[in-house]
């Protein structure tokens, strides 16, 4: 049974685990393989030990899956950043990350279906998210959860490499 709840202070280890593994299964093939090897659950932690401390619930927070044997994923939700969007009015998952041996086993759907009802108790009305372009399992599991790409692209560099991110958009009714 896996039971979604808010992120408390003792989740911040588990959390950076489950990036950690997250980025070097997600991203293979993606990212440099070496960039992907170099990662460390601690140089993760102080970022969700700091996202934690930050909780304003249910505008901004962590929220995470525990099935009993640790953190199986989390969702770290915020008002968007993004200068074309309202904070007031658009809640953007910042990060979401599951554990790769609970893929296809719907951790990540109850995770999104509980971050996704935070918005609406925040009043959000539309939730957004960005995705690295070429990600396709990311953006079939986002597709599937009702996004879809809005034609907002962006670039960015991770370990040395230029990528592009896309940003995917939902309306909240």
């Amino acid at each position: 049974m896996t039971l979604i709840r808010r992120a408390a202070p003792d989740d911040v280890q588990g959390i950076a685990e489950t990036h950690v593994l997250g980025w070097r299964h997600g991203y293979v093939g993606l990212l440099p393989q070496p960039v992907l090897d170099g990662l460390r659950p601690e140089q993760r932690v102080p970022r969700w030990a700091l996202a934690v401390a930050d909780a304003d619930w249910p505008r901004r927070g962590a929220l995470v899956a525990d099935d009993g044997d640790g953190i199986a994923g989390f969702a770290h939700l915020r008002p968007t950043g993004d200068e074309d969007a309202v904070p007031a009015t658009t809640g953007e998952v910042a990060s979401f990350y599951v554990r790769p041996d609970t893929w296809r086993r719907g951790v990540g759907s109850l995770l999104m279906a509980a971050a996704l009802a935070c918005f609406r108790e925040a009043g959000f009305t539309t939730a957004t998210l960005w995705v690295q372009e070429g990600n396709e399992r990311a953006m079939a599991f986002y597709a599937r959860c009702g996004f879809a790409p809005d034609g907002a692209a962006k670039p960015d560099v991770v370990g040395g490499l230029e990528i592009r991110e896309l940003r995917y958009r939902q309306a909240l009714t």
